[in-house]
């Protein structure tokens, strides 16, 4: 195929290179590529072939510049075009080299060379420099000297070409001990990017921890410090046995065919395996299975060699450390017993063959590195050791009694959480003690609401629970922070970590079905039937306060007393709000703020209260309603407002008002509505954040339409409605309170406030909302959310409580405002609730007569809300 195009090119006449025959040229190149692939060529031969197609091309148009009869030129290419790798979308670095500045007009001639270039829609990455500027030039300049270290002859003068090599394999240029340094402070900040893990839901082929990038520092190191060009070659100095050799040119076969998949599905160049195109590239690469099945085949083959790479990347790296910095000096070693030792800050096995004699002794490693706090790593013998013996199992450590005993010592150690877990889970430990988590590592979540796999979520959840036990972080974390210290068996709530989600990824509710493996394994790990019942019953309710906190109206006292049964004593409360909490801040960076921590813990106090004043000793509204006005009226009376008017007032009001606010919100709306022209809509804006975002309290007439007017217009402001409180006056007034954030989940910047009041008055005043729908972002168009209405039982059934579930497009509440408008129904609550792609939005409404909906009034509204909200998808 390749040598056939090859041919063509080298045969063109000066007057057959046209813009028009290039471009066929590499299209029907292009083409051949992908029928090739598909044809399942092996992926190295295409990554090649396309490097040697387009030195075919750059050195025929190389001689139709007339570069050739410059004298001191050399064509070279450089970065992964120089090493002989292009993929479909690549870039193409190449590097114009001479001896002394070109002239004015070969620079032209450049000029014209690169523009073909760029109109061949060619990704060039080009520079024009002498050597000596190279020297200067990368001295300064990481990744450019990283680029010239590849530097591969094209065409032209040789010997300007060789000057270039040895000037950059001077030991002046880099010294291999610096380079090594740099290189590793590179990929350090390169992980930190993607959080350090290998497991994000929308990883990067090149640039994740475990991608083509990490391949590539190992060479770059090895061609640095010991010459060699290549994998193979690392192989034959000793760093590199012949079967890590053989793995990692798996592993970037695996790569190179994942990327290329990608390649030739994009347009523009990116290596993002995003959602929106992770379903094509496992079509590509011949995956097959029923909805997700066959996305789900392919991400867990990609995670597993992500981790393989990446496990071989921190061992080569520490031995390539050993040669070039320490120089093969080891330190003498501090003793830990008869199977382990300490060299520097890194754990030894004493032994060559003993996790293979003893697997136990596996765990043994870890709780050395959870009780020595100067233990950062693995020495790099040992983890070959490992990761033979982690081959060579043919059982799960789990099923060894002395093993289980070791783990839940590990797990009862108080800093294993620290470092010894994540440190199990990177280096396959975890997988090979338990069987449910061999079956998670790398399960997908096809959702915009998780950003990692099951495990690695799991394992975060894991390391948070750490997190309050620092005092530092008492401010995001108060709650936590005073509940977990004080935590006697915290391997309990450890073990509810591991569990939570185990069982995702299989049929059923993942919650019950975890709650079972969990109860089984406190069981068989010798904990006691009350201690594995809390286990089980953590793992089957871990989502029980998170979902009360978001989607219930928690101000209610029968919704915190139904809560309070399910929890039944402090102690589990106490259990249960750290997991939520460990649990949310691990599903998303942005996941976690002050909204939904002070949704938590006001849930979490009123929960307390009713455990310690006993269930059946429901508190006084009466009391309540009494206590809240007096301390308003005080602070009323205080800025000069008589007690009189102030009465006259609040006998509009209802009961209910005065019950859901608190005294100040009662003061602050009443000295707003003293002074107001009841003719004219009143928005006021909280000054300061209330619950972490900007209570917006609208007064008006009462006309239909009025809910879907205000959450419209809010929407053009691209504010978030995440509650909202709607009251009548005994004499037609809204007395409505939304809670509404900015997109950073913030309370809304003061400066705004004035015309955001403004908006919403003009809006009410003529009662209309221009329809100025925002654009769904690009990644929501990907996911498909069955709409469903779903409406549930009440004790007193005087109103009706409804949740709906849909896609989370701009608008959707302006829409579901517009339909209760044209079905006359009330709406008297709102949790709006937002998790990933998805909505699920809670109501209370009343129908014309102030009543709940009956049968047939639900059976309409179902169907409108369904048609509507489907219609504008």
């Amino acid at each position: 195929m390749t040598d056939t195009l090859s041919l063509q090119l080298d045969s063109y006449l000066d007057q057959d290179i046209t813009l028009d025959n290039l471009r066929n040229a590499l299209t029907t190149f292009a083409e051949q590529q992908k029928e090739s692939f598909f044809q399942h060529v092996p992926i190295a031969d295409l990554v090649t072939a396309r490097s040697n197609f387009i030195d075919q091309l750059l050195q025929r148009l190389w001689h139709f510049y007339g570069f050739s009869q410059q004298s001191d030129l050399a064509f070279v290419a450089v970065g992964g075009y120089g090493r002989g790798e292009l993929h479909p979308l690549s870039d193409v670095d190449i590097l114009i080299l001479s001896e002394q500045p070109i002239s004015d007009e070969i620079g032209a001639k450049v000029s014209e060379f690169i523009t073909l270039l760029w109109d061949l829609r060619l990704e060039v990455g080009q520079s024009v420099r002498t050597v000596a500027e190279c020297v200067d030039v990368g001295k300064d300049d990481l990744t450019v000297a990283t680029n010239l270290t590849e530097a591969r002859y094209l065409c032209g003068n040789k010997d300007t070409y060789n000057h270039l090599i040895e000037s950059i394999n001077d030991g002046a240029f880099w010294p291999s001990h610096t380079f090594y340094k740099a290189k590793l402070e590179e990929q350090k900040k390169r992980h930190a990017r993607y959080h350090d893990t290998t497991y994000n839901l929308e990883p990067d082929i090149k640039s994740s921890p475990g991608g083509l990038r990490d391949i590539h520092t190992l060479s770059w190191v090895a061609r640095r410090h010991f010459g060699a060009t290549s994998l193979f070659e690392m192989s034959r100095h000793g760093f590199l046995t012949d079967a890590e050799y053989r793995e990692l040119v798996e592993c970037q076969n695996e790569l190179w065919r994942i990327r290329f998949a990608l390649h030739i599905e994009l347009r523009r160049y990116d290596n993002r395996l995003t959602f929106d195109h992770q379903a094509s590239v496992a079509n590509n690469l011949g995956y097959q299975g029923e909805g997700n099945r066959h996305v789900e085949m392919m991400m867990k083959e990609f995670y597993r060699t992500l981790r393989r790479v990446a496990e071989l990347n921190k061992m080569l790296l520490q031995l390539f450390e050993q040669a070039i910095i320490t120089q093969q000096k080891d330190t003498e070693p501090t003793v830990l017993d008869e199977d382990f030792q300490i060299r520097g800050h890194l754990i030894e096995a004493t032994k060559p063959a003993l996790f293979q004699a003893r697997p136990e002794t596996i765990l043994d490693m870890f709780l050395h590195v959870a009780k020595n706090s100067e233990i950062e790593g693995i020495a790099a013998p040992t983890l070959r050791q490992l990761r033979t013996a982690r081959r060579r199992l043919n059982l799960f450590l789990i099923e060894i009694p002395t093993a289980r005993e070791k783990f839940m010592e590990l797990v009862r150690q108080p800093n294993a959480l620290q470092k010894a877990f994540r440190l199990m889970h990177r280096h396959g430990v975890l997988s090979a003690y338990l069987p449910q988590w061999s079956h998670i590592v790398g399960q997908m979540q096809f959702d915009l609401f998780h950003v990692y796999t099951v495990d690695e979520h799991s394992i975060r959840v894991i390391k948070n629970l750490n997190k309050f036990s620092d005092p530092e972080n008492q401010q995001r974390h108060p709650i936590c922070c005073e509940i977990y210290p004080r935590i006697v068996k915290k391997e309990l709530l450890i073990l509810a970590a591991i569990f939570h989600d185990i069982a995702k990824g299989r049929k059923g509710d993942h919650s019950e079905l975890g709650a079972v493996d969990a109860y089984e394994f406190c069981i068989q790990h010798g904990l006691s039937r009350p201690e594995a019942n809390i286990v089980s019953w953590l793992v089957k309710k871990h989502l029980l306060m998170s979902v009360t906190a978001q989607r219930r109206d928690i101000y209610d006292p029968e919704v915190v007393t139904e809560f309070a049964k399910e929890v039944r004593d402090e102690e589990r409360l106490d259990y249960l709000v750290c997991l939520t909490v460990a649990d949310i801040c691990a599903t998303n960076q942005d996941l976690w703020n002050s909204w939904k921590r002070t949704l938590l813990s006001e849930l979490y106090y009123s929960t307390q209260k009713a455990l310690r004043r006993g269930l059946e000793n429901t508190p006084d509204v009466r009391d309540r309603i009494r206590h809240n006005q007096q301390l308003a009226s005080a602070m009323l009376r205080s800025k000069g407002f008589q007690p009189r008017e102030i009465e006259v007032l609040w006998q509009r009001f209802k009961a209910d008002y005065f019950l859901r606010h608190t005294h100040k919100q009662l003061a602050w709306h009443a000295e707003a509505l003293l002074t107001h022209d009841h003719d004219k809509p009143l928005i006021l804006l909280s000054k300061k954040a209330t619950r972490g975002g900007t209570e917006v309290f609208v007064y008006s007439k009462d006309k239909a339409k009025l809910f879907a007017i205000v959450v419209s217009e809010l929407d053009k402001k691209n504010l978030s409605v995440h509650d909202a409180q709607i009251m009548n006056s005994k004499d037609g007034y809204t007395l409505d309170t939304f809670m509404v954030l900015d997109p950073n989940g913030k309370a809304i910047n003061e400066n705004r406030h004035t015309t955001i009041r403004r908006t919403l008055t003009k809006a009410l005043t003529v009662m209309k909302s221009e329809r100025k729908i925002r654009r769904a972002p690009r990644k929501l168009l990907h996911f498909n959310v069955k709409t469903k209405v779903s409406f549930l039982p009440t004790k007193t059934g005087k109103k009706t409580m409804m949740e709906l579930v849909a896609l989370d497009m701009p608008g959707l509440l302006a829409k579901v405002g517009a339909v209760f408008a044209e079905h006359n129904i009330s709406l008297q609550a709102a949790k709006i609730t937002t998790i990933g792609e998805r909505a699920e939005d809670f109501f209370i409404l009343v129908n014309d007569q102030g009543c709940n909906l009956s049968v047939e009034q639900q059976e309409v509204l179902e169907a409108s809300l369904i048609r509507t909200i489907n219609q504008h998808a």
